[in-house]
């Protein structure tokens, strides 16, 4: 599918960017766009245009051919995408401390895109700004509970429990619980 490819090639730039010891900041200077975009486009939050796309591989010296005969097209039934627990990518979405995210898919449809991650709170973790999404976000506690502020209003939401909220609306989230807290949360896009 093109999105697996998509997510292949973020993933890529992101792997040798950091095997080759190379900041986010100086991979922008090399191919001459901007910090935010490379850090887009490695989060999967960007696709890159063709001409972008050959700078940044061209800053992190590496050989077209073999940056693009090391990807793999996703094999198995057209329209159906397994994906194993050993594939779910580590991402960083915030500087909060007990915050980890895990990448299960993201794929672009039709009206937008959607991303979703497993995200692990540990115990004790708070958010401690408020933030805004430009997404819908739905939640889903698989383990554990916590407490929402969404808006001004404040919810507590225990195992098995979901939520789904505009993210445009301010919010923000703690685990004051004993133990670490685990959530399905799925981002819908909202297109501009």
């Amino acid at each position: 599918m093109q999105e697996d490819l998509i997510i292949q090639i973020s993933n890529k730039i992101k792997e040798v960017r950091k095997a080759k010891n190379i900041t986010v900041q100086e991979l922008a200077d090399r191919a001459e766009v901007s910090k935010g975009l490379i850090s887009q486009v490695e989060n999967n939050r960007a696709i890159p245009s063709l001409p972008v796309l050959m700078k940044v591989i061209l800053a992190l010296e590496i050989n077209l051919p073999d940056f693009f005969n090391e990807l793999k097209s996703a094999a198995g039934q057209s329209g159906v995408l397994i994906i194993r627990q050993s594939d779910y990518k580590p991402i960083q979405k915030e500087s909060d401390k007990g915050f980890r995210y895990e990448r299960i898919l993201t794929r672009t449809l039709a009206g937008g895109s959607t991303d979703i991650v497993l995200l692990t709170l540990e115990k004790g973790a708070s958010r401690k700004k408020t933030v805004h999404t430009e997404a819908y976000e739905f939640k889903y506690i698989i383990q554990g509970s916590l407490h929402y502020e969404i808006d001004g209003y404040e919810y507590r939401l225990e195992q098995g429990d979901s939520i789904f909220f505009d993210g445009r609306l301010g919010h923000r989230l703690s685990n004051p619980g004993k133990s670490d807290t685990l959530m399905l949360v799925i981002y819908f896009f909202i297109n501009k």
